[in-house]
């Protein structure tokens, strides 16, 4: 995930149009990747707290917070920078080298695991906080993984996952229409593959897997472990790019509070977060 113009390459444009590459591990590299991400979700952010509009930081600083998908180490290393004790995971091996790499660079002490989210190498109750961004959606076991992350929270503990959503203007608009039925594809597409066909990595034909869930389902599988479930929707730059798909022209003048508007109902992230459930049960898994 190197939120290059390429999927998967460390080429990236600057809003001149300019194209920058910069070697994969360098600290160029590496602000590339989170000027990128900051810019993507601008609205989630805090002065001086990237996603603070979100993440409890001051809450646990000198605590334990876990990163189930780590990617390229962006949030991790947020984290790790408002006083956390952060410890990261991730199944792909490229993800952890760089995310180790990073941390190291940037005078970080690295506690970066090569692992699957669907089992975790930690014991029961081991983390104050944790949460995966944009990630076990594309894990085939998704309700494993989710009893995994809290698996490894203690009771009461905060938990916050991002998933795309179902019921989403990306969803509807430009996988179901435009694609499965203007363009035909349903014939040979299920709706899973579609799904996995136009998501991450569109461009270079898609990714193995990805399944986007429902404000429902997540609520139905979260309160198996937790007392409390909030699920919040968001992603107002993907409703925006829809908007230039659907109005090339007019996109220009669509207020962003209308961008807003759409994006609470119709975007195509769901942030699901709460608190574990008070019972000491080692059971969840």
């Amino acid at each position: 995930m190197t939120y290059g113009a390429t999927h998967g390459v460390a080429l990236f444009v600057d809003e001149r149009g300019v194209e920058q590459r910069a070697a994969l591990g360098t600290r160029e590299f590496f602000e590339h990747v989170d000027e990128t991400q900051f810019k993507w979700n601008l609205p989630l952010h805090a002065e001086g707290a990237p996603f603070g509009r979100l993440f409890p930081y001051s809450d646990f600083r000198g605590k334990r917070v876990l990163e189930v998908g780590c990617g390229m180490g962006t949030m991790a290393m947020h984290w790790a920078r408002q006083g956390a004790i952060v410890s990261a995971c991730d199944l792909n091996p490229v993800a952890v080298e760089q995310t180790a790499a990073r941390f190291r660079l940037f005078g970080l002490t690295p506690r970066v695991f090569q692992a699957d989210g669907g089992k975790l190498p930690f014991a029961d109750h081991s983390f104050d906080y944790v949460y995966s961004w944009g990630v076990l959606h594309h894990s085939p076991r998704l309700d494993d993984s989710i009893a995994e992350l809290l698996r490894v929270l203690k009771p009461s503990g905060l938990y916050g996952v991002m998933l795309y959503h179902r019921r989403s203007f990306r969803t509807l608009y430009l996988m179901r229409y435009v694609e499965g039925f203007l363009h035909q594809e349903h014939h040979f597409l299920s709706p899973l593959e579609l799904t996995s066909r136009y998501s991450d990595g569109g461009i270079e034909e898609g990714n193995p897997h990805t399944w986007p869930v429902t404000k429902a389902e997540m609520f139905d599988v979260f309160s198996k472990h937790a007392d409390e479930v909030k699920i919040r929707v968001f992603g107002d730059k993907e409703v925006r790019n829809n908007f230039k798909l659907l109005m090339p022209i007019l996109w220009r003048w669509v207020p962003d509070r209308v961008v807003r508007a759409w994006a609470n109902r119709l975007g195509w992230s769901l942030w699901i977060s709460g608190t574990k459930s008070r019972q000491n049960d080692s059971s969840v898994a």
